[in-house]
């Protein structure tokens, strides 16, 4: 069975640092795009950064970009989100999504001074 399981979240200043992982299980990663989006209280979901199945090719949210690293690892089946210089508009459940479309339960990531 197709799973994914996020992990990493946690409580950060602003000017912190976090890096989720994603670990899956039940297929092999490295056939796969990925991609990792995050929801808000009240807001809708959004694409926050997306990665080749190889890892060749990644792409992020204007939001983001300078700030955080998508990244992969196809031997360990696990897909990384390094996020520096956090905001408090970061603070989100960020999850992790297979395409086609198998999604994680969700981490919590909250920016708070």
């Amino acid at each position: 069975q197709v799973q994914l399981v996020e992990s990493g979240g946690g409580l950060v200043q602003p000017g912190g640092s976090l890096r989720l992982s994603c670990q899956a299980s039940g297929f092999r990663l490295s056939s796969y795009a990925m991609s990792w989006y995050r929801q808000a209280p009240g807001k809708e979901r959004e694409l926050v950064a997306s990665i080749t199945s190889t890892g060749t090719n990644t792409n992020y949210a204007d939001s983001v970009k300078g700030r955080f690293t998508i990244s992969r690892d196809n031997d360990k089946n696990t897909v990384y989100l390094q996020m520096n210089s956090l905001k408090p508009e970061d603070t989100a459940v960020y999850y992790c999504r297979r395409w086609p479309a198998y999604w994680g339960p969700g981490v919590q990531v909250t920016i708070s001074s």
